[in-house]
């Protein structure tokens, strides 16, 4: 077993002007006495996003107040909100993009956002708004600490790899419960344009200078390997990054606020909540176009010409 480098993984920031309280041993934290808002100074918007790249998934309670309008006021404070490149937005809204079970259906799988496009969202703000009374929760996975606990036989492998990344997936196979409505509408809306993007296996984070490992459900293959290896690679490196370990579940409540990194985790609904009701309004933050190891960058296969979530809007 690989020993993680750091003296701390996700303590408590003294130096930070918020009150931070840490959810899980290596990723997630909890902000306390802060009113998400569109009129958040200057000091506290940076405070915040210092506190994601540190904690990777940061968790607000009881925030209300906050509807469609301010949510997008607030994501606009945090960076550039961007629309979804084929899901339509919430009606009357800007950005917003809503995650309803109406038939007590979640699709729960292992996933980092939009990663079938190249400059895929650096963040997420997701909102709750009707929680089931018991189940739904939702679980982050440490993309960091899963590359830093890699023997170093895996690491060396990984450092150079790259994996195509698309929309256009088996629905079917990785959602076994969905019903021929969803399994539809993944066609006609989801997939509506399919997006093929090559990305480094290990991506460096912009802020950081961390190395994440960049997988989850819309990997088809890896460069150069044919679907049974590909498959099988995939599942050695998806079970480091999703080790309990390297997890935080959140368990909702309506109000509650969620931001997280997109690009160093993977996260996961749970789908144990029967027919009750689960619905989440999410606002995306553009990102930028991953960097490897060496320096590369990652590559754009279909659409041909290079189409950003920006250029998508």
């Amino acid at each position: 077993m690989t020993v993680l480098t750091h003296d701390f993984i996700n303590a408590r920031e003294a130096e930070s002007p918020l009150d931070i309280v840490p959810v899980a041993g290596r990723i997630g934290a909890e902000i306390r006495g802060v009113e998400l808002t569109g009129d958040l100074d200057d000091a506290t918007i940076a405070a915040i996003r210092s506190a994601l790249v540190r904690h990777k998934v940061i968790f607000f309670r009881d925030q209300v107040e906050l509807d469609d309008a301010q949510q997008e006021a607030f994501a606009e404070r945090f960076g550039k909100p961007v629309a979804h490149p084929t899901v339509p937005v919430v009606p009357g809204s800007k950005y917003l993009l809503e995650l309803d079970s109406k038939e007590g259906y979640a699709a729960s799988s292992w996933h980092t956002d939009v990663t079938f496009v190249d400059a895929y969202p650096e963040a997420s703000i997701l909102r709750a708004i009707t929680i089931p009374q018991a189940g739904g929760d939702t679980v982050w996975a440490n993309g960091v600490t899963a590359y830093e606990e890699l023997p170093e036989s895996l690491k060396t492998l990984v450092d150079g790899l790259w994996a195509l990344h698309t929309n256009a997936y088996d629905y079917a196979a990785t959602f076994s419960g969905a019903s021929r409505k969803q399994l539809e509408q993944h066609r006609s809306v989801f997939a509506s344009t399919v997006y093929e993007t090559e990305h480094p296996v290990v991506r460096v984070h912009p802020e950081s200078g961390e190395r994440a490992l960049l997988l989850g459900h819309f990997v088809k293959n890896f460069v150069g390997f044919n679907s049974a290896d590909s498959q099988r690679l995939f599942s050695i490196l998806q079970d480091h990054i999703t080790r309990p370990e390297n997890t935080v579940r959140w368990r909702w409540r309506a109000g509650d606020v969620a931001i997280w990194d997109n690009r160093s985790t993977q996260h996961r609904a749970i789908a144990d909540f029967g027919l009750q009701r689960r619905t989440l309004r999410r606002a995306t933050i553009a990102g930028d176009v991953p960097i490897a190891i060496d320096g590369s960058r990652s590559r754009v296969i279909k659409p041909e010409r290079a189409q950003t979530l920006e250029a998508a809007e």
